[in-house]
């Protein structure tokens, strides 16, 4: 029997070898299956999360972590999740430039991988709420509530979180877990590596 040998694409070619057992050991009925596939997959992300996807890359000539670029983007939207990463970038960061959300979007994702903390967008910014000086994010406990009077600032940082709960890539803090303002200097950030300084914020690891 003839191996068939395509393109070395992600492995491709071994794949192919170990799967023409179970497509009649032609290579018209392996493009076939992967085809098939394919198109299961497709059809598994639905259009619209396909669309947000594609929307994440940034066209020739524009920056992503510009306003010109979150601007051009449509009204967000979205579950759990994206509310509570909203709120996080409005009280924590809506005045900041467009790589300072971002890059406290980054922080705030970083902490959802890490095994030494919560593993969900909402868990990691309510993180210590309700317990004296535990709160991660100061907006959870000061006493103030929490009203969205700014509904620019809300729709801007809203597009924000939905580009990185998409998939954006995480490229400004380094793999950042904490941040503070330039205004203060807690002790512990004498402990943990600077990864960036970007708008009013300092960011570490």
């Amino acid at each position: 029997m003839k191996r068939l040998i395509l393109p070395a694409v992600a492995g491709l070619s071994l794949m192919a070898s170990a799967a023409l057992g179970d497509t009649g050991g032609t290579p018209e009925g392996l493009i076939s299956k992967l085809l098939g596939s394919e198109r299961i997959a497709r059809a598994g992300l639905g259009s619209g999360r396909i669309a947000r996807l594609a929307s994440v890359a940034p066209t020739p000539g524009e920056l992503l972590h510009s306003d010109r670029w979150i601007a051009a983007q449509p009204v967000a939207q979205g579950g759990a999740d994206w509310q509570c990463l909203s709120e996080a970038l409005y009280f924590e960061a809506r005045g900041e430039s467009a790589e300072g959300l971002f890059a406290v979007a980054e922080v705030i994702l970083n902490r959802v991988d890490s095994a030494r903390y919560p593993g969900s967008v909402c868990n990691v910014v309510n993180q210590g709420t309700g317990q004296r000086y535990a709160c991660q994010f100061t907006f959870t406990c000061d006493g103030h509530p929490e009203d969205i009077r700014d509904q620019r600032a809300w729709e801007r940082v809203g597009k924000v979180a939905r580009t990185m709960l998409d998939g954006a890539p995480r490229t400004l803090t380094d793999g950042a877990l904490f941040y503070h303002t330039h205004a203060v200097a807690p002790r512990w950030s004498k402990t943990l590596d600077r990864t960036a300084s970007i708008g009013v914020h300092h960011f570490y690891r």
